[in-house]
């Protein structure tokens, strides 16, 4: 199928941002005083200014390798900055790693190796710790909108939050006399019904790494909690609202059939990484998750063909991720103290967001693009669906449980507490009332030693 530009698409989807930055919170000020550790901000360059512009300069950098085609991607960028630049050398502590991304952060500072240039998705726990500072104003400025926390900006934004769905087999639906995609949720299952019947594996899921699980557990959670409340999180930490009340109650059971009935019964022992392997092997039919798994799919087979929607609640409304979070580049406290480190760190951000270096990386990692200068690549058909859902007013744009921040983030631990909690109600076949009690329990008692 021919590839198209998405010019005009990306600034449908530009003027979408505008509309939701308010999403961001806080006074747009651009300021760049001191972050809340009282360290030097990073706008001010420190204690003192740059010296040779040539002098030899060394930065670690790390960034979350679960994806690989994303992981590929920044690697290319960082190959082609110091090739350009080669008085700059940037030592890449990036591992791959089963455990959270969160949690490996969070052991690289215990060590006292936290990077220099990080990519923060958990920015208001690591601001309030004063770990990172404040962007330079010269790099909000590249920016449409950079979501605040606590009324600063810490982070240059990747890409925007893009929404997650189906991306299914083409010839799997064919087999199974799948003709139309879904209209409702009742008329996804009545899919999965169909595609069980050829005796094929529905859905696989890569429980065996956590993050995974949150795909299936946010798209309930937005469903029946989110596009009602955006203040849920908060209204829980209050103890407002509860785990047991009815929307969280009814997320969980949708969540806990579709798991019993149609998806991979190994897949505790799968991880992400194997779910496009399985998919176009035939294993499965389905894969819940975002764009950035369109590179790994063709990768695995160029002749493999596949579509991708997203998948509508029960009265056919679509509701998806996309609201901007602050996450994205962001610099340590310690590393903007060196003046020179921090003018090579802002110099690699600059290249990165390059509209020609910044196109490679959107068009390998399918991303939605974050800068106000106007960037093109050539899209694939399934590029091009997830852009018109971000694009379409009529698409309710919401977070996952621990993408909220403010008033609404929740304590740090719950989120992988929570989705292995949920593995357990599926495996135990257990009753979702109490485990919801449990949930409750939990996150009051984490609110409280966080209080501590």
């Amino acid at each position: 199928m021919a590839k198209k530009s998405v010019f005009q698409m990306i600034a449908l989807l530009l003027a979408l941002s505008l509309a939701l930055a308010a999403c961001g919170g806080g006074n747009d000020n651009g300021s760049a005083s001191s972050g809340s550790s009282g360290s030097p901000s990073a706008g001010s360059g420190g204690s003192e200014s740059p010296s040779d512009p040539n002098k030899e300069v060394e930065f670690t950098i790390g960034y979350a390798t679960g994806d690989p085609a994303t992981k590929q991607a920044i690697a290319d960028s960082i190959k082609a900055f110091t090739e350009a630049n080669p008085h700059i050398n940037i030592v890449d502590v990036s591992e791959g790693t089963t455990s959270s991304y969160l949690d490996w952060l969070k052991t690289k500072d215990a060590v006292g190796e936290f990077p220099d240039l990080v990519e923060m998705r958990d920015t208001q726990l690591f601001a309030d710790a004063g770990k990172i500072v404040e962007l330079p104003q010269d790099l909000v400025d590249l920016f449409e909108t950079v979501p605040e926390v606590d009324g600063k900006k810490y982070n240059a934004p990747l890409t925007l939050t893009a929404p997650q769905g189906i991306i299914y087999s083409k010839k799997a639906y064919a087999d199974a006399g799948v003709t139309e995609l879904p209209k409702t949720y009742g008329e996804f299952l009545d899919i999965q019904e169909k595609l069980k019947a050829t005796g094929m594996t529905p859905i696989v899921v890569g429980g065996k790494d956590i993050f995974h699980m949150g795909f299936w557990l946010n798209k309930f959670l937005i469903d029946e909690v989110y596009v009602h409340d955006p203040d849920w999180n908060s209204k829980r930490t209050a103890k407002q609202v509860s785990f047991t009340d009815e929307g969280p109650v009814k997320a969980m059971t949708d969540y806990k059939e579709l798991f019993r009935k149609y998806v991979d019964k190994g897949f505790l022992s799968t991880a992400d990484n194997q779910t496009a392997s399985i998919l176009v092997s035939g294993k499965a039919a389905q894969l819940f998750s975002g764009p950035w798994m369109f590179t790994q799919i063709a990768e695995a087979d160029p002749s493999f063909e596949f579509g991708f929607y997203a998948l509508p609640d029960e009265e056919g409304k679509v509701n998806v991720l996309g609201l901007p979070t602050p996450a994205g580049w962001s610099l340590s406290a310690e590393a903007a103290k060196d003046a020179d480190k921090l003018e090579a760190m802002k110099a690699f951000v600059r290249f990165f967001f390059s509209p020609e270096q910044y196109a490679a990386y959107l068009k390998t990692a399918n991303g939605i693009p974050s800068t106000k200068e106007k960037v093109t690549y050539e899209s694939t058909p399934q590029m091009q669906t997830v852009l018109e859902l971000m694009a379409d007013p009529n698409v309710t744009k919401s977070l996952a449980i621990n993408n909220w921040w403010g008033e609404n983030l929740i304590p740090p631990q719950f989120r992988n507490w929570y989705y292995k909690l949920m593995q357990e109600l599926v495996l135990e076949d257990g009753d979702v009332v109490e485990y919801m009690k449990k949930a409750d329990a939990e996150y009051d008692a984490q609110v409280q030693a966080n209080q501590q």
